[in-house]
């Protein structure tokens, strides 16, 4: 197999985690659309499909399978993958770094919790106004940062982050908190028996994430998918191809914001509570979102959840590893934390892709390697070099 050249002689080595020549996508018939990606190679496909059926089994079955308080831990999970496929879409396709998704974290939550508390709604009924006002309070931030980006964004939703607790506890009745003993279902939701509050709240926020992830995954295989990525990897390029930059870094920013306010919103369900009394609360919320971002693979859709579950189970088997000593788990965390990082650069996901890219090239590689010649062969080659068997001709 022959390197390509790049016209001046010299040969240019294929990039890495490309596919081989032999997984390239077809050349396409005069008239015909070419294809938008080259085929998958069957053993990625099966192992894909695998993966696939076995966490969809897991996911519905977990539930029924653990305790409440489990159960409860799972579903901060699923709110917390939600949150930071938001924070993905922002950061890992945009390239926009936020440290503030934590504040539309919180206007998510404290809207759910009011409309209930004040207002006698049902909790389904208060997730798109969460939705709805979290992205809108997303956009209003999203126009002053098309003026700076990199660090000094990162420092601008810093303290957006640090000042909303204190706008919640002086403009909340209270100390800032608002309190939910159980939250009221809808009658749709009241007609489907046998589902005790923890198995209910699991499967709600397993369904709300299902769709999130789906309208994603369309999002950024889409036009305006190409922009984002467009306006991460070179904007003045994306400029000059007619990308709008204004347009997409703000409807960026609020479709992710309205993701945090949906995860804020679920928050409520899971947790009892709109909380606003710490002031550091919605700070500590998004450094976890960018957390579970980078470790579960940024700018892959299924990064953020594994990212998600990860951190909870990290978290959770630090508290309890070493008794009496608490001060500890916050420096063993981050350590399994830099671990990670360290040996998965690209997130789990990447390492994942990366594992089934090389089982493609490998399973390629076997297939396009022609068969040794037999002893016949190689006689009669050297009794008429040269020359050509009637096989071949």
């Amino acid at each position: 197999m022959s390197m390509p050249s790049d016209g001046t002689g010299a040969t240019v080595e294929p990039a890495l985690g490309t596919l081989p020549e032999t997984l390239a996508a077809p050349a396409a018939a005069p008239g015909e659309r070419p294809p938008l990606s080259p085929p998958v190679p069957r053993p990625v496909l099966i192992a894909r499909m695998v993966i696939g059926v076995g966490l969809s089994v897991v996911a519905l079955y977990a539930p029924f399978y653990f305790r409440p308080e489990t159960n409860r831990i799972l579903s901060q999970a699923i709110y917390l993958a939600i949150a930071a496929m938001g924070l993905n879409l922002l950061t890992g396709f945009t390239g926009q770094v936020s440290i503030g998704h934590g504040a539309f974290f919180g206007v998510g939550a404290f809207t759910t919790a009011i409309l209930m508390v004040d207002h006698g709604w049902t909790f389904e009924a208060t997730i798109p106004v969460a939705a709805l006002l979290s992205g809108l309070v997303g956009m209003l931030v999203g126009f002053p940062a098309l003026r700076v980006r990199g660090l000094q964004l990162a420092l601008v939703t810093l303290a957006l982050a640090v000042l909303f607790p204190r706008l919640a506890s002086k403009y909340v009745e209270g100390a800032g908190g608002v309190p939910l003993l159980r939250p009221r279902r809808s009658e749709f939701a009241s007609l489907i028996d046998g589902l005790d509050d923890d198995q209910w709240a699991y499967f709600v926020c397993l369904v709300i994430a299902v769709v999130l992830f789906v309208l994603a995954w369309n999002l950024v295989r889409g036009r305006m998918g190409r922009a984002m990525v467009a306006v991460r990897d070179q904007e003045i390029a994306a400029t000059t191809v007619g990308v709008n930059l204004a347009g997409t870094k703000v409807g960026t920013f609020a479709l992710s914001a309205a993701y945090a306010g949906v995860a804020g919103s679920l928050s409520v369900m899971i947790d009892r509570i709109a909380d606003a009394t710490n002031p550091i609360l919605y700070l500590q919320r998004s450094i976890e979102f960018l957390v579970a971002m980078v470790i579960g693979g940024a700018a892959t859709i299924l990064g953020p959840a594994v990212g998600a579950f990860l951190l909870v189970w990290l978290r959770r088997n630090t508290e309890d590893l070493i008794e009496g000593k608490e001060i500890l788990a916050p420096a063993i965390f981050g350590a399994a934390l830099i671990a990670i990082v360290y040996v998965l650069p690209e997130g789990v996901v990447g390492g994942v892709r990366r594992l089934l890219a090389r089982l493609g090239r490998r399973s390629a590689g076997s297939v396009a390697r022609p068969a040794p010649a037999s002893a016949s062969d190689v006689a009669n080659d050297s009794i008429n070099p040269g020359g050509s068997h009637e096989e071949g001709t």
